[in-house]
Formats: C-alpha cells, sequence, structure tokens
C-alpha cells in the first residue's frame, strides 16, 4: 500500500500532538484501599468531593492588581480548638496563595526574613516613619498595600442530637406479645441510632492599608458556617456510620477565598 508524502506528514503531525498531549495531562493517581468502589467508599468520596479546594474566578482576574505584602493577622478567638490548630502565619500563608491568584503581585513573607518582624509591627502600630524606613528594603520599594487577615470569631454556636434506643420498646414486646413479640421485641430491642449535628460560625476581617502612610485603604467582614456531624445505626449486629464535615483548615481558607473575591472586585 503506498501513502503520499503528505500522508504521512500528516499522521506523523497527529502522532506529535497525541504524544504531547499525553505528556502534557494532568497527573491522574490510583487508590489502593481495599474499599475502593464500594457503597462506603463512593459516600466518602462524595463528602470528601464536596469539601476540596476549589479554585475561584475572580471578576477582575485579567486586571493586575497593586504589588502588595501580606502579613500576619491576629486570631481573636478564644477557642482552644482553633487556636491550637492555626497560627496567623497559616492564614497569612493562604492569604498570599489567593491574592496570587487574583493577580495581585504578591512579595512573599519568606523572602522577607526577619524583616517581616518590622513591617508587621510598623503597620500594626499604625507608625508612618517605621512604614517608611521599612519600604525602602530591595523589593518593598513596589509595594503599594499591607494586607492582613484577622480571626475574630470562631465558636461552636449549636449541637442537636437525635437517635433512638430500642431496648425499652423490644422489652415491651416481649413481655406481651407472646413467641411472635418474643422475635419482635429481639428486633426492635437491637435498633439504635444517633445523629449529632454541630454548627460553627467562623468570621475574618481583612484590612488594607497603604504602605507609605500606614492609613487604612479599605477593611470587611466576612463569616460563614461551617457543619460537622455524625450518624451511626445498628440493627440485629449490622450496623453503619459515618462521619464528616467541613474542617477548620478548609473554612479558613474559604474566608480568604471569600475577602479576597471582595478586593478584587472592590478595590483594584
Amino acid at each position: 500500500m503506498r501513502y503520499s508524502i503528505k500522508s504521512l506528514a500528516a499522521v506523523a503531525v497527529l502522532a506529535t500532538l497525541a504524544t504531547a498531549t499525553a505528556v502534557h495531562a494532568q497527573p491522574t493517581f490510583g487508590n489502593p484501599s481495599p474499599t475502593a468502589g464500594s457503597s462506603t467508599s463512593n459516600k466518602a468520596n462524595d463528602a470528601a468531593d464536596a469539601a476540596a479546594y476549589k479554585e475561584v474566578e475572580y471578576t477582575n482576574r485579567n486586571k493586575k492588581g497593586p504589588a502588595l505584602v501580606v502579613i500576619p493577622g491576629e486570631i481573636k478567638s478564644n477557642n482552644a480548638t482553633f487556636t491550637q490548630k492555626f497560627s496567623s502565619n497559616n492564614i497569612a500563608d493562604f492569604g498570599e496563595l489567593e491574592l496570587s491568584s487574583a493577580n495581585f503581585p504578591v512579595l512573599e513573607r519568606s523572602n522577607l526574613g526577619n524583616l517581616i518582624q518590622e513591617v508587621s509591627l510598623a503597620y500594626n502600630m499604625g507608625d508612618p516613619a517605621l512604614a517608611r524606613k521599612s519600604m525602602q528594603v530591595g523589593k518593598l520599594k513596589t509595594t503599594k498595600w499591607i494586607v492582613k487577615f484577622d480571626i475574630l470569631k470562631a465558636e461552636q454556636i449549636a449541637e442537636n442530637k437525635k437517635g433512638f434506643d430500642g431496648r425499652a420498646a423490644g422489652g415491651l414486646l416481649s413481655m406481651f406479645g407472646g413467641a411472635a413479640g418474643a422475635v419482635a421485641g429481639t428486633v426492635a430491642g437491637s435498633v439504635n441510632n444517633q445523629d449529632t449535628t454541630g454548627v460553627w460560625l467562623i468570621g475574618m476581617r481583612y484590612k488594607i492599608m497603604d504602605a507609605t502612610t500606614t492609613d487604612q485603604v479599605a477593611q470587611g467582614y466576612k463569616e460563614l458556617k461551617m457543619e460537622v456531624g455524625s450518624t451511626q445505626e445498628s440493627v440485629m449486629g449490622i450496623s453503619s456510620a459515618a462521619k464528616g464535615g467541613v474542617g477548620l483548615d478548609t473554612m479558613v481558607q474559604r474566608l480568604i477565598q471569600t475577602a479576597v473575591w471582595d478586593i478584587d472586585a472592590k478595590y483594584k
């Protein structure tokens, strides 16, 4: 069978494109879990997918924002669960990530070394003289904004429990139902279920300051609910249980995304 030069060239081009596509395809990974594909696996993965990180399409993403530095904010909540898990540096890291995604030139704190402490002190104290002195060093000269994110609230505001223990009902059926009642009583007595739901409120303030004067350019407050829950059921020795919800890490990142969306939409 004969092929023209053009046909062979076209085949070569297609083969090259196919190879390039394969090389640049997003990586995929297998699931070695022994329960992979089971109903418990599917439900757990669905819950994880709902909580997974999702990129935000910022309104003015195509417009470059002012150069900025994110300084560690304050955590004003006294909730031990939250304060043990988070530091202000963790929150500032999330802020740098999302502001970069929104097309703000971010001078990362890791590039400032010990100077970040002096910068943070200047803007937390509102000291223009110290701020001007700090901003004369290296890349800081191009900085227009100083941004920080403060956690003002982190508290569990509600909890609700609902359950059924079949032992009492099973005992009554066994006493008054004869042989059939005894069987029904055994089944009823084995039923046990419990649902528990807790709801948190987490609030974050963002503050934008002028890099030269330390004057406040803008501020805003965002608050989101976080729900965590568990359910368990047992009947005749067959049991099922599930627990989950969005974690504190995810909630902080979602609050940062909400705040950055505000900054991107209103102040560029």
